[in-house]
């Protein structure tokens, strides 16, 4: 009894086309296609944090620290011979 059968979705087919129209159910399938992939996106997205805060609550507990940066060196200034650029392409291949 509880059992969907074939006329019953006839049924709901031929409501739905009554009361939307024809042209606007593609339009609304659509829709609805679009939302669940973002749904279903979205709800991922929240599944992969909570994996990473998980992971992250674990290391903490095992004692591993955080990598930190390190302050940059100080580098010596460039000692050697800078090269002018030249105007001419022509002359540029010229020389060498």
């Amino acid at each position: 009894m509880g059992a969907l059968r074939p006329w019953h979705i006839a049924v709901l087919v031929v409501v739905l086309i009554l009361l939307f129209g024809a042209k606007r159910l593609p339009d609304a399938a659509r829709s609805l296609g679009r939302s669940l992939r973002i749904i279903k996106a979205e709800t991922k997205s929240l599944a992969d944090d909570d994996e990473r805060d998980l992971a992250s609550k674990a290391d903490a507990q095992a004692g591993y620290q955080p990598l930190t940066p390190q302050q940059p060196t100080q580098q010596q200034p460039y000692q050697g011979t800078v090269q002018q650029p030249v105007a001419d392409p022509v002359q540029r291949v010229r020389e060498n």
